[in-house]
């Protein structure tokens, strides 16, 4: 999550300073953002998928007990 937050971050700020210096953004067109959001969240849906049905193997960790005295 925090690479995520730095990322939008620095987002911010360049956007910001692009703003105070009038210069065009370099980005594409809002129609090719959407297609990479949608394979962003694609992919982000198989990984979920494929976790949901193969779940990873749960650890087992013996307690410790004492045998009756």
């Amino acid at each position: 999550m925090k690479p995520l937050i730095i990322a939008l971050a620095v987002g911010l700020l360049v956007g910001a300073l692009y703003g105070l210096l009038n210069v065009r953004s370099p980005a594409p067109p809002y129609v090719a953002l959407l297609g990479l959001l949608g394979i962003l969240l694609g992919e982000q849906g198989v990984q979920s998928v494929r976790r949901h049905l193969n779940p990873p193997a749960v650890a087992v960790v013996p307690s410790k007990t004492e045998a009756p005295q």
